[in-house]
């Protein structure tokens, strides 16, 4: 079931101080008519966008023609066609932005740092690709090479996000490492593919530990238990990563818009944050003891 009653209370209350803070800087132009009425409202628009990655349905435009013009056709009475719901949607992304930022995790000193794959086309399609032609590159994950971006996520122990980045996909994971830590402090998690000494170093400045696990060619180190333990469930982000992608629709290739692109990411997101149960990793009970060397 779809919490639309909470959603909507919650963005709409953000979209009435956003939209009053957000004319003060609006310059003034004779030529061009501004603040022209819509029939459907900013809040509304936002709540659907949301919605979509609540549902079932795969594409959008199911979603809306199928659902929000026929099912909630009482919620949202001023539903306009599809085709302008889409040029609508651009008009969303700086307020999904900016709302995203007004929910920040729980600072818990527990963190742990992935990035997966958003291929905007098939291998097969990439000489022929116009859309992202110009912003979008070729990358290698350890499952081949792909073509689009990477998202780079950083949630706590409790699965909640705390910092997230997109880049081209040809984009080195450890270069934006210590940008999305820079407010946090603590311990942080990552696989082998962010073992950096010039990052660790970085790092340590800003108050955070980096806890990889090592190559083979890499000497054995001391590794306390609960950092072990700790390191040990680095996996509940790629859980979270693959309900992203498998669950929340992030990720397709379907894109007709960069602008669009980008909304379906904030709105996913978004959608994530609401979502009333998240993986956590417990850290009230001590674990056993165990192993002080770290194994690959």
């Amino acid at each position: 079931m779809i919490p639309l009653t909470e959603i909507f209370c919650v963005i709409d209350d953000f979209c009435k101080q956003f939209e009053q803070k957000a004319s003060s800087y609006i310059l003034p132009n004779p030529q061009r008519k501004r603040a022209r009425t819509c029939n459907m409202c900013l809040s509304e628009i936002m709540t659907i966008l949301v919605m979509f990655h609540f549902s079932h349905y795969r594409t959008l435009k199911d979603f809306y023609l199928n659902c929000i013009l026929i099912r909630y056709k009482a919620e949202f009475p001023n539903a306009v066609s599809y085709n302008r719901f889409v040029e609508l949607e651009a008009i969303a992304f700086m307020p999904l932005a900016v709302l995203l930022l007004h929910f920040p995790g729980q600072k818990t000193d527990r963190y742990f740092i992935d990035s997966t794959k958003l291929a905007v086309c098939h291998n097969l399609r990439i000489s022929c690709h116009r859309m992202f032609k110009d912003i979008a590159r070729r990358g290698k994950t350890s499952t081949g090479w792909f073509f689009g971006f990477k998202l780079h996520l950083v949630f706590n122990h409790k699965g909640e996000l705390m910092s997230f980045a997109l880049t081209p996909g040809n984009v080195d994971d450890r270069s934006t490492v210590a940008t999305m830590m820079k407010s946090l402090k603590g311990w942080l998690a990552a696989d082998r593919g962010y073992i950096s000494k010039k990052l660790a170093s970085c790092l340590e400045h800003q108050g955070v530990e980096l806890i990889t696990k090592l190559k083979r060619n890499m000497k054995k180190v001391v590794l306390e238990p609960l950092k072990r333990y700790f390191l040990s469930k680095r996996g509940m982000i790629e859980t979270i990563i693959d309900q992203l992608k498998n669950m929340l629709y992030i990720d397709h290739s379907r894109h007709r818009s960069v602008i669009n692109f980008q909304v379906n990411i904030l709105s996913g997101l978004l959608a994530y944050i609401f979502r009333p149960k998240k993986i956590s990793v417990p850290f009230n009970i001590i674990p056993q003891p165990l192993p002080l060397l770290m194994s690959n």
